[in-house]
């Protein structure tokens, strides 16, 4: 019972608690100004020119940390309070999506790998739980391990997430450092920042591997019981 308390306390606790720690480190910083007075569309731009992404455009979005970088468009699109705003974490959230603009044009592996797998994660996360479910109330085996399968592929996507994300900070912090788009003094902000944006990603996934994992024993359990 205390380890079913513990799953859920995880389940239900991990992402709550990075989703208030991004909010509140984003929230902090970005009542911070930069000290180059610049926005977060200006630095966008300037690190999309000085790395030769002309093409690649920067566009106000509507939405509260709503900001992203869009690979069929190839546009960085910064939520409003980003784009107009010249606070410490808009430049950082400005470079981040700029890092993915950057990782497109390279042809970055686990990018590419993650957009390969963008259409059956997609299966995998709204129809794997339904699987599952189908086979456990029909006592199809069948069914509850083709639902396994398409959750494992969507779970595979948020781990191949990770490493675009973390390299995308990581680009971003080079970048806004070796440009002088922030100073020293503003690098621990900016990184923070990014830092909690991070520990979003790695929760979800997190969580989806302690679900998959359960889905699993108890498929192994009902092959034992028959």
């Amino acid at each position: 019972m205390g380890g079913f308390l513990i799953y859920f306390a995880i389940l239900l606790i991990v992402p709550i608690w990075a989703q208030m720690r991004v909010k509140s480190t984003y929230k902090k910083y970005s009542k911070v100004g930069n000290s180059t007075g610049k926005t977060g569309a200006e630095v966008a731009r300037e690190i999309l020119d000085q790395n030769g992404l002309y093409s690649v455009q920067v566009e106000p979005v509507r939405g509260m940390l709503s900001d992203h970088y869009d690979p069929r468009s190839k546009v960085v699109r910064l939520s409003e309070d980003n784009y107009y705003g010249s606070s410490i974490a808009g430049a950082a959230v400005a470079a981040h999506e700029v890092g993915h603009a950057i990782q497109d044009a390279e042809g970055y592996a686990f990018l590419r790998f993650r957009h390969a797998l963008v259409p059956v994660a997609n299966i995998g996360s709204n129809f794997s739980f339904f699987l599952i479910l189908g086979g456990m109330l029909l006592s199809s085996m069948n069914m509850f391990l083709l639902g396994i399968i398409f959750m494992s592929v969507a779970v595979l996507f948020q781990f191949v997430t990770l490493p675009v994300e973390f390299n995308a900070s990581s680009r971003a912090m080079d970048q806004i450092v070796s440009t002088g788009l922030i100073r020293n003094n503003e690098e621990r902000g900016a990184r923070r920042v990014l830092n909690a944006a991070a520990l979003t990603y790695v929760a979800g996934a997190l969580v989806a591997l302690l679900e998959l994992a359960r889905f699993i024993f108890m498929f192994i359990g009902m092959n034992q019981d028959d």
